[in-house]
């Protein structure tokens, strides 16, 4: 009899496989369907449009306005100016007859949700089938440890992956199913995922949590507890190093300038300065310190991990720094005293919710026994074995617990599932601004005083930063995709709006004239004339939000999305081309994957009378 576990890892394996190939099959028997489609219309096109030259020759218009494809009622002999228009027929290949005439069997409104359905064929079914596959392999799993499954996070920094990957391996120690989400930007960014449950721990400062989450200056452990506690959360001792912050020199520089404190730096108004980006705007950060030391200098900011090459290249004079930094050594830079005593205590702590202590209370006695555990030596030595040795942080967590580190993923493996991650980003938030962009499009074209401000007000969000765009959405959906998909969609909407417009706008005047003169209600006009001819310029403005939303959701991983944002991150703060590389080249890639299978599917929607008078 076969072990359970080995029955269960053999359907997981059947399972990868089928969904595997399904990503690949699925696309192509969609797109030879639409292939099959298009055919059948262009072989259909020419006999009607031979019918309708000949009705042409000597039918009334009357009659000939009574046909399915209204344009026949332009006779044959009209004329040079309209040939741009027409294409000859097969059998009369001196009759000339509209070239947009069977177009109409494809177009109006099945050819928009047709265009809906393709563009979400095209960026979903490898996403959809990547999500499946992984859910799969986590139910298929063996389930030795029935315990409940947490979360914990970690910010957008080393020591702080590193302090996550500790407490992830002690959930596991305790036989629960944990999920570690790293590197997820900022402060802000982790305190609202705790208090909204999204997460269930993360590694804090104490300093930090006085001073610019709970507003308490000054406040100290206890004060802290009680206010934590009125949130529903609650807070571990202090797990033994104190990471203050400090701004910091190279050894030279400050020598040859006499600087040994915060305050020298008065005298020199000149330094420049390069400053973390959150540093710069934390209530205990730069503004701060620049009113307690009156200090004259105009920093800029910049990423924290690439303070220190801006440093020792002699870029800026002087940076913001963690106590515990291994760069601190490594590149030889002096600690400005804070003479005036102006940062507080950081001592690091783990940030829990309360009623973890009910669902995991194993797990809260041990992240509560790290008390005192970890000195400021030990913790600046596990920052230096990943920053510059280059060794995992989930490694670097377990050598230093004791136990068995994480089986790590090939590089293949996680570029298939960030591809995953990625495809879903895309396709649903693409998915979704076309429900609105399109209509949005067509009422623009309808009304051009309102159109105006429909076309100001989708441009307007297109102008707006897109990492901005992306936090401003973390309070209405928490993190993760949800927030990321929102951001999306509205960076999608400005291509598709716009060329739906230009779309309809752009049709020759005569054309729509002609369409009026035999009595063609506006709704028939739309559905069988106007949103066919504008079909290639609509399905350019969908290729492009497509594109565009592939380079954007790269910042998606800031917030917990995943996606090709993460290994790019990692790589940023870890100095590893190799893993920006990793997420770098197969965005790009699957940009131009993306706009050849669009430009595919362009030709393929359009009748080959369109085809052929766009040659002519």
């Amino acid at each position: 009899m076969s072990r359970p576990g080995t029955t269960c890892r053999t359907t997981a394996a059947v399972v990868r496989t089928g969904l595997r190939a399904g990503v690949v099959v699925v696309p192509l028997v969609a797109l030879a369907a639409v292939r099959r489609l298009a055919r059948a219309l262009s072989a259909v096109i020419p006999a009607k449009a031979e019918t309708q030259s000949r009705l042409c020759s000597g039918a009334s218009a009357r009659h000939a306005a009574a046909l399915r494809y209204p344009f026949a009622v332009i006779p044959a002999k009209a004329g040079v100016q309209w040939r741009r228009y027409l294409m000859p027929t097969p059998a009369h290949e001196g009759d000339w007859v509209p070239a947009f005439a069977g177009m109409t069997a494809w177009g109006g409104w099945a050819g928009v949700a047709s265009l809906w359905l393709v563009a979400i064929l095209i960026t979903a079914t490898p996403g959809i089938a990547m999500a499946a596959t992984q859910q799969a392999t986590h139910q298929a799993a063996p389930q030795d440890g029935a315990g409940a499954r947490v979360v914990i996070g970690s910010k957008n920094f080393t020591e702080a992956v590193i302090l996550g990957e500790i407490g992830a391996g002690l959930a596991r120690e305790q036989g629960l199913d944990v999920e570690h989400k790293r590197q997820l930007g900022g402060t802000r960014i982790l305190w609202r995922a705790l208090e909204n449950g999204q997460v269930d721990a993360y590694a804090e400062y104490t300093g930090t949590l006085a001073e610019e989450l709970l507003q308490m200056p000054g406040a100290d452990n206890a004060a802290l507890r009680e206010a934590l506690a009125r949130r529903g959360l609650a807070m571990t001792p202090p797990l033994g190093f104190d990471n203050t912050y400090a701004l910091g020199m190279r050894e030279a520089r400050a020598k040859e300038l006499g600087i040994a404190t915060l305050s020298d730096l008065r005298a020199h108004p000149a330094l420049k300065l390069g400053l973390s980006n959150e540093f710069m705007q934390r209530a205990d950060g730069w503004p701060g310190l620049r009113d307690a030391y009156r200090l004259p200098q105009k920093p800029d900011g910049l990423d924290h991990d690439l303070a220190y090459r801006a440093l020792e290249s002699g870029a800026i004079d002087a940076t913001d720094l963690y106590g515990t930094d291994a760069e601190i050594p490594y590149y030889g830079l002096r600690v400005l005293a804070d003479d005036r005593h102006y940062f507080p205590s950081y001592e690091a702590v783990y940030l829990y919710r309360a009623d973890l202590a009910q669902r995991a209370p194993a797990w809260v006695d041990a992240l509560r026994g790290m008390a005192g555990r970890i000195d400021a030596a030990t913790m600046q030595r596990l920052n230096a074995r990943v920053k510059l040795d280059h060794a995992r942080e989930a490694d670097v967590a377990a050598d230093w617990l004791g136990v068995a580190a994480p089986d790590a993923s090939g590089r293949a493996a996680r570029i298939w599932q960030r591809t995953g991650e990625h495809l879903a980003l895309v396709a649903i938030s693409l998915g979704l601004a076309l429900l609105l962009a399109l209509p949005l499009g067509i009422f623009a074209a309808r009304r051009p005083r309102l159109g105006q401000v429909v076309l100001s007000v989708t441009g307007l969000l297109q102008t707006l930063p897109s990492l901005a765009v992306f936090v401003f959405m973390i309070p209405l959906f928490g993190i993760g995709a949800k927030p990321a998909i929102a951001a999306l969609f509205l960076y999608s909407l400005l291509p598709v709006v716009r060329n739906t417009h230009a779309g309809l706008t752009g049709i020759a005047l005569e054309l729509r004239e002609t369409a009026a003169a035999i009595g063609l209600p506006p709704r028939t006009r739309l559905r069988r004339i106007e949103l066919p001819l504008a079909l290639r310029t609509i399905l350019a403005g969908i290729k492009t939000a497509a594109v565009i939303n592939v380079g954007t959701a790269t910042l998606g991983a800031l917030i917990g999305a995943g996606g090709y944002g993460q290994p790019i991150l990692a790589g940023i703060r870890l100095d590893d081309i190799g893993l920006i590389l990793e997420g770098a080249v197969p965005a790009a890639v699957l940009a131009l994957v993306v706009q050849g299978m669009f430009e595919v599917v362009e030709r393929m929607l359009t009748p080959r009378g369109l085809r052929i008078a766009a040659r002519i």
